[in-house]
């Protein structure tokens, strides 16, 4: 008589798994169990083993030793058709599918600080059952993820249950077990070591592929931490490429970085060239966009609130571009607006605002490794508490765009300087090998483009070395200026900013970003 197979599943999220083992048992197996998962599977009416009874051993050490026998193992790990008699001869039974899913060490260290509970959350027994099931797979098949569980009983209805299918299952295993422990390894660091520990694990799912990367001989994919993407980005209407993501990141991060206002940036290659804070959102994009239309053209727009059909009406203009929009959300009627555009990709985050994920760290390759800091953010603070350094305060509308100014620049490839008039941006110089060359250009810019910078403010993201970018910004009219301070020459600048009545904040902070 042919022996039933055996599944042993033992899961902490537990959504799905009653209906899962339901149809595991209409297939033939028979199930066994730990802990609360056996509980649940047998108050919903299912034949299953508690594992104590399958391994004729108790738990133990307060659940801590449950499934570490040799039963358990041995089931899972001896080779079929080498190992038989040997597995016979020790009274081990094959266990032909394992079910399991880790303790929720994520939710343990949001919800608690207490470390003994911390580390009784830490799974041990779910890991190895895991890594074994997984290394064992040509006979064993390993499920990790409850999405995963109709196509597991599809494929065993099927007959696709084969060594292709279940080599999917299994690095899928390792990939979850990998992650697990990469969590673990940096929250001890992060606790112990000030999160810098002599490792330092970078995890991320995947969520979708790209087209291809920053060109198309190179391949690409986005992937997130956590949840971010999955929960707060969908497609409206095109596929979003490698690029396109990464210029997001720029013009998201500068839109969300005024709270709840009306903000529009529009950016190129991850600069801003366009930014505007006004009534509202159709004013804040028409302001937005005077400051560099020729470079917004074929750029990503972010808007910190709905894209209505108003704003696309705007937005659609003969002569006018913008590859790529992201807004908090967006009306139907405003996505019919751009149906006769092919080339514009519309996304959304079905949110209120723009949101960030707002990790506390950052990070980038390097040749032969990656770079590692804390992240760098703006504080309001930071022009509220700034020093005035020159006989003339500047107002309280120019201290407004000098707030701006100041996250603009904080947020722009370095060397930068922005000009800000009317909570607007009206110049920017960025990504120079000088900071007065930066200057220069940006006046250039804006004479090209017939703004007029007289009453503007300008803001630099690391001190002026010396006074000549002060003395362009003069001729132009620039009232205030705001910079971090901290040049051997400070004395000079500031005089120049004296000499030609202008004010001067020191923050005493840099935001470079290289």
């Amino acid at each position: 008589m042919k022996k039933s197979m055996k599944a042993l599943i033992s899961v902490s999220d537990k959504s799905g798994i009653c209906e899962f083992a339901k149809e595991l048992v209409n297939l033939g197996y028979e199930l066994i169990s730990t802990g609360g998962t056996y509980k649940l599977l047998k108050k919903s009416g299912l034949d299953v083993t508690e594992i104590s009874d399958f391994t004729k051993s108790p738990e133990m050490f307060g659940g801590r030793v449950k499934t570490l026998h040799p039963k358990v193992h041995g089931g899972i790990l001896f080779q079929r058709g080498v190992d038989d008699d040997e597995a016979a001869k020790n009274g081990i039974e094959a266990i032909d599918l394992v079910c399991v899913n880790l303790y929720p060490f994520k939710e343990t260290i949001n919800k608690t600080d207490d470390f003994n509970e911390i580390i009784e959350n830490i799974d041990i027994g779910g890991p190895t059952m895991v890594r074994s099931a997984a290394k064992n797979y040509k006979s064993v098949l390993i499920v990790t993820d409850s999405m995963d569980y109709d196509l597991v009983i599809e494929a065993i209805k099927n007959g696709k249950n084969d060594i292709d299918f279940r080599k999917k299952m299994m690095i899928k295993a390792y990939e979850h077990t990998a992650s697990y422990d990469s969590m673990i390894a940096n929250y001890m660091n992060k606790r112990f070591n000030n999160d810098f520990g002599e490792y330092k694990f970078i995890v991320g799912k995947k969520v979708f592929d790209t087209r291809y990367g920053e060109n198309p001989h190179q391949k690409g994919a986005l992937y997130e931490f956590e949840d971010h993407f999955t929960k707060h980005f969908k497609a409206l209407k095109g596929e979003a490429s490698f690029n396109n993501m990464t210029d997001i990141h720029g013009a998201l991060n500068l839109a969300s970085s005024f709270g709840k206002s009306p903000a529009v940036a529009i950016c190129k290659h991850a600069n801003p060239c366009g930014f505007a804070i006004k009534d509202n959102l159709l004013n804040s994009y028409k302001e937005a966009l005077k400051c560099d239309p020729v470079s917004a053209y074929g750029g990503v727009i972010a808007i910190n609130g709905t894209l209505d059909k108003e704003l696309a009406l705007e937005l659609h203009k003969k002569g006018t571009f913008m590859e790529v929009i992201i807004a908090a959300n967006v009306t139907d009627d405003a996505l019919d607006v751009f149906s006769d555009k092919k080339r514009t990709k519309i996304f959304t985050q079905n949110s209120d605002f723009l949101v960030r994920a707002n990790e506390s760290f950052d990070f980038k390759h390097v040749d032969g490794g990656f770079v590692y800091q804390e992240r760098d953010f703006v504080k309001d603070s930071e022009v509220e508490n700034a020093k005035c350094v020159t006989k003339k305060p500047a107002s309280k509308t120019e201290l407004q765009d000098l707030k701006i100014a100041w996250k603009v620049a904080a947020l722009t490839k370095s060397n930068c300087v922005v000009y800000v008039k009317n909570s607007a941006l009206v110049a920017i110089g960025m990504g120079m090998t000088s900071r007065v060359d930066a200057a220069r250009a940006a006046v250039l810019k804006a004479n090209d483009m017939g703004i007029d910078l007289k009453g503007a403010v300008l803001a630099s993201e690391a001190f002026f070395p010396f006074s000549d970018s002060i003395e362009i910004a003069a001729k132009v009219g620039i009232s205030a200026v705001i910079q971090p301070g901290g040049s051997i020459r400070d004395d000079e600048v500031i005089k120049a900013a004296d000499d030609n009545k202008m004010s001067m904040y020191f923050t005493g902070i840099r935001h470079f970003l290289h």
